[in-house]
């Protein structure tokens, strides 16, 4: 078993409330999530107005997949272009 875990970082420039935040941080999940069938949710930077930061897990048999899929998140959450996406954090492991 392979699991790919990933953190993508994001910058929010226009956003000035955590209402607006949400709003930008609910589309990229949902978007990601009907993409790729992952387990997606925002793991850290709550608080703060102008960052997110959304963590996802899959999980598959083939080494090679599961990092292509990784490869195509990180590809398509910068491709949405809600948000400046400042950082990546992969992972790999084997069970």
């Amino acid at each position: 078993m392979v699991i790919g875990i990933g953190i993508i970082t994001f910058r929010l420039h226009d956003c000035h409330s955590l209402k607006g935040k949400r709003k930008v941080v609910k589309s990229v999940i949902s978007q990601l999530r009907n993409h790729f069938n992952a387990s997606v949710a925002e793991v850290g930077s709550n608080d703060v107005h102008q960052r997110a930061e959304i963590g996802f897990a899959m999980v598959g048999n083939d080494q090679k997949v599961i990092n292509s899929k990784v490869d195509k998140m990180f590809n398509l959450a910068d491709a949405l272009g809600l948000a400046e996406l400042v950082d990546t954090e992969t992972e790999i492991i084997h069970l």
